[in-house]
């Protein structure tokens, strides 16, 4: 059976107990949550959230900077207030740079992606404090409480990582 299959298996039985379709579009918490898209975290379990509370943006890395649009869009139009950004120990993002994984696409699919950052880092807290300042020197993202952490895979833990 293929991963679709049984999602859609799961759904069935999601939909049989399914009571919260009263939602209201605007996250009650009024925060919005960037996070990598690593399948070993789940911001919803990690930050205590349920359906309805927050938006969480998910991208490689969890950086900020691909998730700008979302942001602007979860401000300006659904009223958030707050931002967290997630990142994790033992990142995909840790183990390459921009040159390697471009000379990889070039031999493989033969493609020139050089337009394409794609934000790997080589130091995690900096990465999370790199993406706190972006959010704070945009214009185009409201001045509202930004809050980085860094979530240790090993442990389930979140560590807050201070601005410098």
């Amino acid at each position: 059976m293929s991963v679709a299959k049984e999602f859609e298996a799961a759904n069935a039985n999601y939909v049989a107990s399914f009571t919260k379709g009263d939602l209201q579009l605007p996250p009650q918490r009024k925060v919005a949550v960037v996070a990598c898209m690593d399948a070993r975290l789940d911001p919803a379990r990690v930050l205590g959230l349920e359906e309805g509370d927050a938006h969480v943006i998910r991208n490689a890395g969890g950086r900020v900077s691909d998730a700008l649009r979302s942001i602007i869009i979860s401000q300006q139009l659904l009223g958030t207030r707050e931002i967290v950004i997630v990142h994790h120990t033992n990142c995909g993002m840790l183990t390459f740079t921009d040159e390697a994984i471009r000379d990889k696409i070039r031999a493989e699919l033969h493609q020139n992606v050089d337009h394409i950052a794609f934000l790997p880092f080589g130091d995690l807290e900096q990465s999370v404090r790199d993406d706190i300042k972006l959010v704070k020197d945009s214009p185009l993202v409201l001045d509202v409480p930004v809050t980085g952490y860094v979530y240790e895979v090993e442990t389930g833990r979140i560590i807050r990582v201070e601005e410098s």
